[in-house]
């Protein structure tokens, strides 16, 4: 089972309030039924989506559904569920804000206020047009699909004023909605009150942002020691130039030690540099005080080339 059918089964698991039952329910007529004078159908692929919508249909309306089974033959056998409905439709439809007046309202945004409605109606959506990235496996990615902009957009608005960015982007004769952020996404999952689908999802997300931390530091490591060998041979070119041309004997005692250490230990960065003179010699310095001795070479290595 992928992580998407997971979280719609576990965001099956929790039985809102009649208010939130009411919204859920408009979200999933809105987006996957199909509408005609004589019925609503409704299809699923999952049974217990279609055991949701069916418990929430007779509950809140109180009426007859029709359930259909049917086994689906492509690459494996699998269930399809059809709920079919029959009495009442234009009371439901009206009551659940997706028509008026016998015609479809164009957007219901103007109906759901309260935060607890909001969730609800994303509860629906997520259910019938949403899926979500494995994040083990790939990017963070939650979307919903939908026929037009305007409910794209909708939902955009939606979830904006639960302060979750989404964009848009549309795909083929289809639009997008998406959350590409993982922290919304993950706020998201808390809304929907999927803790188990949270847990695995910040699980990954904390093992990844640490890899990612982890892989950061590593690749500084690399800069800073390919940087620090990239000096320490330039200052052996410079230290070859001053031999071949006879100038050590300018530079003071101190100075022609740390060139000597220099010479030796090419790799060697500025503080193990200091180390290894401070131990092997009676001469002890610092970091701040080979970087003095070092541009006390190149001066003298500018003046005899001028």
């Amino acid at each position: 089972m992928t992580f998407s059918s997971r979280l719609k089964e576990e965001i099956t698991e929790y039985n809102g309030n009649a208010i939130e039952k009411r919204a859920e329910l408009s979200a999933i007529l809105r987006y996957d039924a199909k509408i005609t004078k004589e019925k609503i159908t409704i299809t699923s692929e999952n049974a217990k989506i279609a055991r949701r919508i069916y418990t929430y249909v007779k509950e809140i309306f109180g009426i007859n559904i029709k359930i259909i089974i049917r086994n689906q033959k492509r690459f494996r056998v699998k269930q399809i569920y059809i709920l079919e409905i029959k009495e009442k439709l234009e009371f439901i439809l009206e009551s659940l804000y997706i028509y008026e007046n016998g015609k479809k309202l164009k957007t219901n945004e103007d109906y759901y206020e309260a935060m607890e409605e909001k969730i609800a109606y994303l509860k629906g959506t997520f259910l019938t047009t949403g899926s979500i990235n494995d994040p083990s496996t790939s990017g963070y990615h939650l979307e919903f699909i939908f026929l037009t902009q305007q409910d794209a957009n909708f939902i955009k608005k939606l979830l904006k004023s639960l302060k979750l960015d989404a964009k848009i982007l549309k795909r083929n004769n289809r639009y997008m909605t998406y959350i590409k952020n993982a922290e919304a996404i993950s706020d998201l999952i808390k809304m929907f009150n999927a803790v188990n689908s949270l847990f695995y999802f910040e699980d990954i997300r904390i093992y990844r942002d640490h890899k990612n931390m982890v892989n950061r530091l590593n690749n500084c490591e690399i800069a800073n020691q390919e940087k620090t060998i990239g000096t320490g041979m330039k200052q052996v070119e410079t230290i070859e130039f001053i031999k071949e041309n006879n100038l050590m004997d300018l530079l003071e005692e101190k100075t022609q030690i740390v060139l000597e250490y220099r010479y030796k230990y090419p790799e060697s960065s500025y503080q193990e540099l200091a180390d290894i003179i401070s131990l092997e010699t009676d001469y002890k310095i610092g970091k701040s005080g080979i970087n003095h001795h070092f541009i006390k070479m190149k001066k003298l290595m500018e003046e005899y080339k001028k």
